[in-house]
């Protein structure tokens, strides 16, 4: 190859790759930042409780133990029916029929018995009903009480609050910090919420007693948010 044309192929090939990496330098050419977090929690009474109930009920026959769970479960949602409970607040949450093996057998398929199970979700408006609902449902004949879930209606509006409060928590700290530093704060350059806000059960349940009044602690709930911010810096003046 001509030197004179080489030379002028490598000129041209240096100035092609610095074209190219002049973007890439640019991507990582941030401006000076400080970035904090802030946090800020919301405690709050629920105002509503699911409470999980059911019957279980054994048989010779899966007819047997089927009929059997029927008619039980029947009468408990007559009687949540009767205590003014809407039916669009009860709703089925399992439906089992199993076989039942005899223990200590040495033959696995040795099938001696059949359980029924039937679940609802009852929902409740009023967090005070929660003690005499479930007397209610033990007494109707319900035997299998899987837990109680207390809630708050309004969490998102509540969130919210706890957000604004968050991000002004976070400028809190931000300027603490570039007042130490000597600087000044300017535009915000990124506000993103960590993980995923929820409420925090603190309260106490204690077991159910189905021959005296059920004992139920609602306690509260608390909403809590995390952010981090970060905000450009300028020379303090």
């Amino acid at each position: 190859m001509n030197p004179a044309r080489h030379t002028a192929w490598l000129a041209a090939a240096i100035g092609a790759s610095a074209l190219l990496a002049t973007p890439a330098l640019a991507q990582t050419d941030f401006p000076p930042a400080i970035t904090v977090s802030g946090e800020a929690a919301i405690s709050v009474a629920p105002d509503l409780a699911q409470v999980e109930a059911g019957v279980t009920s054994d048989g010779k026959t899966a007819r047997e133990a089927s009929e059997a769970n029927n008619v039980t479960m029947g009468k408990v949602l007559l009687a949540l029916k009767a205590a003014g409970i809407d039916a669009k607040d009860i709703q089925t949450s399992r439906l089992s029929l199993q076989p039942q093996s005899a223990p200590n057998r040495s033959t696995t398929n040795a099938i001696v018995g059949y359980r029924a199970s039937n679940q609802v979700t009852v929902r409740l408006h009023d967090v005070t009903r929660v003690a005499s609902t479930i007397d209610l449902l033990v007494g109707a004949g319900a035997n299998d009480i899987g837990g109680i879930n207390f809630m708050v209606s309004q969490a998102s509006k509540l969130l919210d609050d706890a957000r604004e409060q968050a991000v002004a928590d976070a400028r809190r700290k931000a300027d603490i910090y570039a007042k130490a530093a000597g600087v000044t704060l300017g535009a915000p350059l990124s506000i993103s919420e960590e993980g995923s806000p929820g409420p925090v059960f603190r309260g106490k349940m204690m077991a159910v007693a189905p021959m005296a009044i059920t004992p139920v602690a609602q306690g509260e709930q608390t909403l809590s948010v995390n952010v981090s911010v970060s905000w450009t810096i300028k020379p303090g003046q």
